[in-house]
């Protein structure tokens, strides 16, 4: 047993099952561990590192900041989180989704936890001062976080099991069932959230014609439309946010993982109807929107334009998909479909999937499980086409291996 092993079992609380590698390095779109060996990691530290490993320009950028400013609280203005906060208001209402503002914080769960804060805000004024909306619809099997807000938003037993009685206000109904959120929304509805891909539930997709749906029924009864885009977002669908792909107008959504490309860093963006909610008091974080995790962000959003990966995302993952597709159709005995849009894509196996995943990590490739028997594959946004053949090559290999 190495030190780190040992370490891990000695000093570490049990609530991760104990990983199967110890990881330490980095470059571009592959891992090595500490026995030298190399892995293509589409993994990325679960959709969180956007560039890849010590891109860099990243690295740059991070430099940088670290040895100008690296934290200064809200109590000051600085000059990344300004900057930071246009491009992003830029790029949404380049997007369709109109003007809006921006609140910085350090994850997915506390970008969550505000827009479940922002709809009770929202609630308490369209109800008044006797009335009572609180109620937030969310969709079966649904993930938002760990915090309490956010696992009350959970509706997974797997999550809320051993910390029950959760918040109260929240009611689930199924994915995609328009007629059932219609039954469950009224005048104690403060508004509707959902991920438009269940990242973690095992890839499901939100259909254009359902998110629309959800669109006509927020406006009809006075509630906020939420989108939760920590794992969608920042262009791993080929669009900016992956709301975007049926073209609905979000009231607001949260941003988190592959926005800082490695750095911790969570946004709320709030369209500019429903920003005067949050006032001064009602909110606050320490380190949310500090200049190092700004420019972490920045380079991120840089490269991306710069690059043109949006574009390239919606045409690579493309021909991708239908290769995985295709050595699925191979071996219908171990595999069933690809799931999942772009980059935020997976395969659905017919049995359980730790198996296949070992074998996977065997062949030299890491994937990340979501759920049910589907493991999602996460490559870095600036992948290569050769490193996405190879994965394929992986899969392959993997499955005949098992065949």
């Amino acid at each position: 047993m190495s030190e780190t092993t040992d370490a891990y079992a000695r000093f570490l609380l049990g609530n991760y099952a104990p990983p199967a590698l110890t990881l330490v390095r980095g470059e571009g779109s592959y891992v090595f561990d500490n026995t030298g060996r190399r892995y293509l990691d589409f993994c990325s530290g679960i959709a969180v590192n956007a560039l890849g490993h010590a891109h860099p320009r990243w690295l740059a950028a991070v430099n940088a900041q670290a040895a100008t400013l690296a934290h200064s609280s809200n109590l000051f203005r600085n000059e990344k989180q300004a900057e930071l906060a246009r491009t992003l208001a830029e790029l949404v209402e380049a997007g369709g989704s109109g003007a809006g503002r921006l609140l910085f914080c350090n994850s997915g769960a506390e970008a969550n936890e505000a827009l479940l804060k922002l709809a009770r805000l929202h609630g308490k004024k369209k109800a008044g001062a006797e009335g009572v909306a609180y109620k937030v619809l969310v969709a079966e099997n649904a993930f938002h976080g760990r915090t309490f807000g956010a696992m009350s938003a959970t509706p997974q037993e797997k999550i809320q099991k051993g910390f029950r009685p959760m918040l109260d206000g929240f009611e689930a109904a199924p994915l995609n069932d328009l007629a059932a959120f219609e039954r469950r929304i009224g005048a104690d509805t403060a508004a509707v959230l959902v991920e438009a891909i269940q990242g973690e539930s095992g890839l499901s997709v939100a259909t254009p014609e359902f998110l629309r749906g959800l669109r006509a029924l927020c406006d009809k009864h006075d509630a906020l439309l939420l989108f939760d885009e920590v794992q969608s977002g920042i262009g791993r669908t080929g669009k900016f946010l992956a709301f975007q792909h049926s073209g609905v107008r979000a009231d607001a959504f949260s941003l988190a993982k592959g926005l800082g490309g490695g750095f911790p860093i969570g946004a709320i963006w709030v369209a500019q109807e429903h920003a005067g909610l949050f006032t001064p008091g009602s909110h606050g974080t320490t380190f949310g929107g500090n200049p190092l995790a700004c420019a972490a962000a920045l380079a991120v959003l840089g490269v991306v334009r710069d690059e043109s990966l949006l574009e390239k995302i919606a045409v690579r993952s493309a021909v991708w998909r239908a290769e995985l597709g295709a050595v699925v159709a191979r071996f219908p005995a171990q595999a069933r479909a690809v799931r999942g849009v772009g980059y935020l894509s997976g395969v659905e196996f017919c049995a359980e999937t730790p198996p296949f995943a070992a074998a996977l990590r065997e062949a030299g490739l890491l994937v990340v499980p979501a759920g049910g028997n589907v493991l999602r594959f996460l490559p870095p946004l600036t992948v290569s086409e050769p490193e996405l053949a190879e994965s394929v090559a992986i899969l392959a290999h993997a499955l005949g291996q098992k065949s």
